[in-house]
């Protein structure tokens, strides 16, 4: 194998990445599914969710553990990651979860950076951050929450709902905020390296 080849495309990270995607309808018909006020739908939809979501954690891992990493993972694996974002925060929005500028803020931020990372790669690859990684957990998490509160409210105590319903805004709050602010970073980021190595290539 010489240095330019790579692992054939057809593996189990890809195979995952590629569930992910296929995913990502189910969980939006469930999720919108009378009106996304039917407990046992919501229900399956945060299943769908979180199963999608630990596809994503274990695709990358294998990939790198395994030496799997090809041209198609890096580029199917943000489209899955994107859409099924997006296609919980504007399912919330359509459910009226959500109020509309949470899905527009965070979904703004992410497609531009997927665009800038696009326009800046013949200069620099733009690694993630750890600011990154936390930004993708604390949607995740809040995500999750605001998804299974309606299969909750009907088993446990109505103290225990509003503490959840806090909690979710609380960390849905703290992921806005930590997505303008890696947003931010990332292309003061890209700036700095695109200029850096525009003056340094002959």
């Amino acid at each position: 194998m010489n240095e330019h080849s790579q692992p054939s495309p057809w593996n189990l990270p890809n195979a995952l990445t590629i569930l992910r995607i296929l995913l990502v309808p189910v969980f939006l018909v469930l999720l919108l599914g009378h009106g996304g006020e039917d407990p046992v739908w919501r229900l399956w939809a945060f299943i769908v969710f979180g199963l999608a979501m630990l596809t994503d954690k274990i695709d990358g891992d294998l990939a790198r553990r395994w030496g799997l990493v090809t041209d198609f993972g890096k580029i199917a694996d943000p489209i899955a990651d994107k859409s099924l974002m997006a296609a919980a925060l504007i399912g919330l929005w359509l459910i009226e979860v959500l109020p509309w500028w949470i899905p527009v803020i965070i979904l703004v931020r992410e497609f531009g950076i997927t665009v800038l990372r696009l326009v800046i790669i013949r200069w620099v690859v733009l690694p993630a951050s750890k600011g990154g990684k936390l930004k993708t957990l604390l949607q995740t998490l809040a995500i999750g929450l605001f998804i299974v509160l309606l299969p909750l409210a009907g088993v446990v105590p109505e103290p225990v709902i509003v503490g959840l319903v806090i909690t979710a805004w609380v960390v849905m709050t703290a992921a806005v905020v930590v997505t303008l602010v890696t947003g931010v970073d990332y292309c003061v980021k890209s700036y700095r390296l695109v200029r850096q190595t525009r003056r340094t290539t002959p």
